[in-house]
């Protein structure tokens, strides 16, 4: 695998949090990223869902915490990536 892609979060109130872009789908109209939080190795990874509009200049993501939207989610990056698994 390449270099992956680093994005910045700004979270409220807090500091900035890189995360390491593993994958990326669309599903029913909304893009979902799969990111981690180291760029080699195992480490914490995320489902993140872009709640922002088409058009708007800063995206704006959250947790995918719903237990059925996770399960379908996690489902489909596991297909994209071999090596992957959800626990």
């Amino acid at each position: 695998m390449g270099k992956l892609e680093k994005i910045t979060f700004h979270p409220d109130g807090e500091a900035p949090v890189d995360f390491f872009v593993l994958e990326q789908t669309r599903i029913g109209g909304y893009n979902y990223i799969l990111v981690t939080d180291f760029e080699d190795g195992d480490g914490e990874a995320l489902i993140l869902k872009d709640m922002s509009q088409d058009g708007e200049e800063e995206s704006v993501f959250v947790i995918v915490s719903d237990d059925e939207e996770l399960q379908a989610v996690a489902g489909v990056f596991e297909n994209m990536l071999e090596d992957v698994k959800f626990v």
